[in-house]
């Protein structure tokens, strides 16, 4: 697992910057109805989402999230006042007090069933009867786009998809959150090259692939011989899901 807080002042730039920003925010933006005026973003990063957010719809209100002290002092700095430090298993809010709820690229990263049960549950908690909850699923598959670097790492150890669509949908019913429809969106930038790939291969970014280890340095031994060391992949396309609060 990465460490969230010395990727902060290199987050941004190394995941697709402000365009990648501009697409998943558009994107929860049009899955949002008419008439949210408060917003949580639980996992908020650097907040260079959570601020498109806030800039994308007049009248709306967010407050962001997140639990690496160094993501939510990137993200304090773009929405001063706006930004908690907590966890999205315990937030620090009561009930039925949002409109509306986001984690973009958050469930994933859950590390059992029960933290992604727990992270629904509490999304459901501070959202009022009728809001909505916008979340990714599907975020490791979206990142397979066919390319000669997925079938170099297609060996690797498998991982747990913790956000697979159809579990998030039936943690979400637990909690009495129906389905609302989804979205796609690119990630622009966030397409590998062999040289990207290894790099992200030293520093951990695979999480069954251990840094440094005869595991990881056979796979860079592979992608090191693959053409266009420099050229980017296709970008992924991540996908939203949408639940409503019923009651």
């Amino acid at each position: 697992m990465l460490d969230y807080d010395k990727e902060a002042e290199r987050y941004d730039a190394s995941r697709g910057g402000e365009p990648r920003a501009a697409a998943a925010a558009q994107a929860v933006l049009d899955l949002l109805p008419d008439g949210t005026r408060r917003l949580l973003d639980v996992a908020c990063g650097t907040g260079i989402v959570t601020r498109r957010l806030a800039a994308g719809r007049d009248g709306l209100c967010v407050t962001g999230v997140d639990l690496a002290p160094a993501m939510a002092r990137q993200a304090a700095t773009r929405l001063p006042g706006a930004v908690v430090l907590a966890d999205g298993r315990r937030l620090p809010f009561p009930g039925n007090g949002f409109d509306a709820v986001t984690s973009v690229w958050l469930l994933h990263l859950a590390q059992s069933a029960q933290d992604v049960r727990t992270l629904v549950g509490e999304c459901a908690r501070v959202l009022r009867p009728g809001g909505v909850y916008v979340t990714t699923v599907d975020k490791g598959a979206a990142h397979n786009v066919g390319s000669d670097i997925d079938a170099v790492m297609a060996s690797r150890p498998p991982r747990p998809a913790r956000d697979a669509a159809d579990l998030v949908e039936s943690y979400a019913l637990g909690h009495g959150l129906a389905p609302a429809g989804g979205a796609g969106f690119t990630g622009h930038g966030q397409g590998r090259s062999p040289r990207r790939t290894m790099a992200d291969l030293r520093r951990g970014w695979f999480v069954t692939v251990p840094p440094g280890g005869a595991l990881a340095d056979g796979f860079a031994a592979r992608l090191a011989k693959l053409p266009d060391q420099d050229r980017p992949r296709p970008d992924p396309v991540f996908t939203l899901r949408a639940f409503r609060k019923t009651e």
